[in-house]
């Protein structure tokens, strides 16, 4: 269990990740009240703070554009030779956007915490992640639009 002290001299307490149930718990309130993250620390340069409500607004419109591809593929995308095909890659481009927008959200609770603490900024893997799904997903959509035609 981990102690923050606020500028106000209010005692935070949040358990490291060993505690599973309350650390999720911690992170889930911290993404509805920003008041909470404002106690923690001091306030860093505004600019920084700008900076990452800037980097949250990008991730949410990341997600919501793969929302809407796969809001497109299911409604505009005519049937494709590989069954379900179309189907399967529309729910896996607007779950992918669901999962963008809630790490987008964490990811600026965090940070926005640990540049109050004076800590690292967090490292993620998800840009890399996001990257390969995106490509893998684009490269199984162009195989099954173009190589069945191709062969007809």
């Amino acid at each position: 269990m981990r102690t923050f002290t606020g500028r106000d001299g209010h005692t935070a307490r949040a358990r490291t990740r060993d505690g599973n149930n309350d650390a999720v718990l911690t992170s889930v309130r911290r993404w509805f009240d920003p008041e909470e993250v404002r106690e923690v620390g001091t306030t860093p340069d505004y600019r920084f703070s700008l900076a990452n409500e800037r980097t949250f607004l990008a991730w949410i419109r990341t997600g919501l554009a793969l929302l809407g591809g796969g809001l497109a593929i299911a409604g505009f995308l005519p049937p494709l030779h590989v069954p379900h095909l179309r189907e399967v890659l529309a729910i896996i481009l607007m779950a992918l956007g669901g999962i963008i927008a809630i790490r987008a959200i964490d990811h600026w609770a965090r940070c926005e915490r640990a540049m109050r603490l004076g800590q690292p900024l967090p490292a993620s893997h998800f840009p890399a992640i996001l990257a390969v799904s995106v490509g893998l997903g684009s490269i199984a959509l162009l195989i099954a639009i173009v190589l069945p035609g191709h062969w007809k």
